[in-house]
Order: C-alpha cells, then sequence, then structure tokens
C-alpha cells in the first residue's frame, strides 16, 4: 500500500505593508527609498494637494515602520495653511528664514522667528501655521514624526489630522516658563564619568550649525564634542556631534531610525551589518541618512573644517540603550580593533583634497588611549 505523504507545504509568510505606509501612497508626492539623501534643499518635490504646497516623504532604509520624515518647501514670500496634527513634530530648517504660529483651539497665538539650521518642536494636538519670511528664496523644512507607529495602532487617519478632539494641555513650557525661549542646561552626571556631563532642555534652538555650548563625547573618539538633546514634556530626543577636521569618529551601532541630517562640513559615513558589505555614504551641509537597525556606521571628517551631524532620535523603546547595566562592548568598534581598509579609505579619501589624517599614531595601537578631552 502507497505512503501518504504527510510533509506539510511550506507557505512563505508575506508582511503586509504598515498602515502608515498605505496613507503615505495615497498622498500623491514623491516618496524616496534609499540609503541617503545628497542634498535635501534640491531634492524634487511634488504637490501635495492636500495640503496645498510641495513636499516629498524619506522612507529611508532603517526608518520604516518607526519614524516619518518628510521635506516641506515654502515658497518666497508664501505660507503654509494652517493644519492640526495630534503628534508632536521635530522641525529642522534646511534652508530659509520664517515665521512660525502655534495655537490650542481657540487658544492664544504664539509666534516665534527662525532662520536657517534651527530646530523647533510643535507639540501635539496643535494648529501650525508658516510663513516664508524671504521674498526670493523657498523655505526648505524638514519634519519628524512617530506617525508610523502611531498608525499601527489606530488606522483611521482622520485621527491625526485636523481632529476635532480638543487639546486638553496648553503649550509644554520650558525651564523658563517660556515655549520658544532658548534651551537651558541641566547636569547629568556631577562626577563626570558619563559619556558627556550635561544635556540642553527646550523647545527652540536658533541655529545648530553655529552651536558652541558643547561637551566632550567620551569614547566615540577623535577629540569629539557634543550636545545631547531633550523636549520639555516628551519623549523624544537628539544630539549633535561635532569632529574635527581630518579626524573621523568610531564605528558603534544602535536601534533603528535615527534621521541624521548635516548642518555643516564636508565628509562621509560608512555603514554595513556584522561581516557583510559597507554602504558608503558622502555628505555635506543638507545631506541626510539613516543607519538601519543594528548596523554599525562610522563618520569621517575630510574637510578642512570641523565636522557636524545632527541625529534625531526614535522614541526610546527603540534605541537599543534601554537597559542601564548591559554590556555594550559589543556595539563600537574601538580604532586599534577596525579594519586597516577603514583607515586606508580615510586617507585616500583626504589624499584626493591634499589634505592628510590628523589622527594620531597611538590611538591605532594603543587600547587604552584617550584623546586629550576624554581624560
Amino acid at each position: 500500500m502507497a505512503q501518504t505523504d504527510t510533509k506539510k507545504p511550506v507557505v512563505n509568510y508575506v508582511r503586509r505593508p504598515f498602515f502608515y505606509d498605505q496613507w503615505m501612497e495615497e498622498q500623491g508626492i514623491p516618496i524616496y527609498r534609499d540609503y541617503f539623501i545628497e542634498d535635501g534643499r534640491t531634492l524634487e518635490l511634488g504637490d501635495w494637494d492636500e495640503r496645498g504646497h510641495k513636499a516629498a516623504f524619506l522612507q529611508l532604509a532603517g526608518q520604516e515602520g518607526v519614524s516619518e520624515a518628510r521635506i516641506s518647501e515654502i515658497p518666497a514670500g508664501g505660507k503654509i495653511a494652517p493644519y492640526k496634527f495630534a503628534l508632536e513634530e521635530i522641525v529642522y530648517v534646511l534652508q530659509g528664514r520664517g515665521v512660525a504660529t502655534v495655537w490650542a483651539d481657540n487658544g492664544p497665538k504664539h509666534s516665534f522667528e527662525w532662520n536657517d539650521h534651527a530646530m523647533f518642536r510643535v507639540p501635539g494636538n496643535h494648529w501650525v501655521e508658516y510663513a516664508n519670511m524671504g521674498g526670493d528664496v523657498p523655505v526648505r523644512l524638514l519634519h519628524i514624526n512617530n506617525l508610523p507607529v502611531a498608525m499601527s495602532t489606530l488606522q483611521s487617519p482622520d485621527h491625526f489630522f485636523d481632529t476635532s478632539i480638543p487639546t486638553k494641555k496648553s503649550l509644554i513650557t520650558g525651564p523658563d516658563g517660556e515655549f520658544f525661549s532658548d534651551a537651558q542646561a541641566v547636569d547629568n552626571d556631577p562626577s563626570g564619568r558619563g559619556q558627556v556631563a550635561n544635556y540642553w532642555v527646550g523647545n527652540f534652538f536658533p541655529d545648530m550649525r553655529a552651536w558652541d555650548r558643547l561637551v566632550p563625547f567620551k569614547g566615540r573618539g577623535a577629540g569629539g564634542t557634543t550636545v545631547f538633546i531633550q523636549y520639555p514634556g516628551s519623549e523624544l530626543t537628539a544630539h549633535m556631534s561635532v569632529f574635527p577636521a581630518k579626524t573621523y569618529k568610531k564605528g558603534h551601532r544602535h536601534g533603528p531610525a535615527y534621521i541624521i541630517v548635516i548642518p555643516a562640513g564636508e565628509g562621509f559615513s560608512v555603514m554595513w551589518p556584522e561581516g557583510q558589505e559597507k554602504v558608503f555614504i558622502p555628505w555635506h551641509e543638507g545631506s541626510i541618512f539613516v543607519p538601519p537597525n543594528r548596523w554599525f556606521h562610522q563618520h569621517f571628517n575630510v574637510g578642512e573644517q570641523p565636522g557636524r551631524y545632527l541625529a534625531f532620535h526614535p522614541l526610546p523603546q527603540f534605541t537599543g540603550f534601554m537597559g542601564e547595566k548591559i554590556d555594550r562592548s559589543a556595539d563600537q568598534y574601538e580604532y586599534h580593533q577596525e579594519a586597516p581598509e577603514i583607515r586606508e579609505r580615510f586617507e585616500a579619501e583626504l589624499a584626493k583634497r591634499n589634505l592628510t589624517s590628523l589622527m594620531p599614531a597611538e590611538c591605532y595601537t594603543d587600547a587604552n588611549y584617550k584623546f586629550e578631552n576624554e581624560k
């Protein structure tokens, strides 16, 4: 008697698109899916009929399903009509100067001016209106929020846009009681043993290209400095690293959706999943990229001025650093551990510009080497 084949058929599981992805496709504007955007100031945008202005979505590798990034444009002398968004949003000014007006339903209006490289937070469930104060240059704004996560739990777009749900809280103010006043420093580790000595709390940072209230970024190399940023009453955070010309940072990895924009400098970054091929990303002012989840990445300054990269963090549960006592030594390459090709690529890029590395020879041989500002 013939035997019956009891093997079960193989079923390949295909994930349904995120609800956010479906909504994003329906908006009819460009969606950029790649490892990086060479320049957000010149990226081709499309007419967003629902909002009445030009825009594009960035859905870069490592960002999917976690955070939204989009670029909007305000024509010279023009405005973006008021809209209400249920979630808080961080805005970085890629180009231009203008004024934003924020208000709750039937509440007082709060207006503030901004210029190139400003960064500010718009609170959730508030109205916002943007106006371009320049007569000849379009404004480009980079918007970052958590809509993909939110839309995975509540699939109705009407809940998030121009919703009739009343505002239950007033604006969450900064340390001095004003919403859009300058940020203030808060001590983080008085002992000095941590990576950074303090962080800054506020809703408005006037110029990240010129921001000079920096502290050493201990352990990340290159003699770099940093500012860590928190927004009052928010779980969103960010940081900006500044490192000298002709140097580079140590390779490291973390969770997904760290959206990086370049305020100043010329260089490149390398990203790779452990043991696999590397992705090369050239950058300059206005470049945008996202290291994919748990990919190592490393930043190189091949210019003659300090380089700056501003990283917008995902929600804390996505960062990969929730456990304070976890051994993270496997998440960073020290200089003496890195593959020779890393140093070779860096020096070759410098040579193209007739420049020479300023990396100290000792950092490649001494496992305990510390830069002057790390001591």
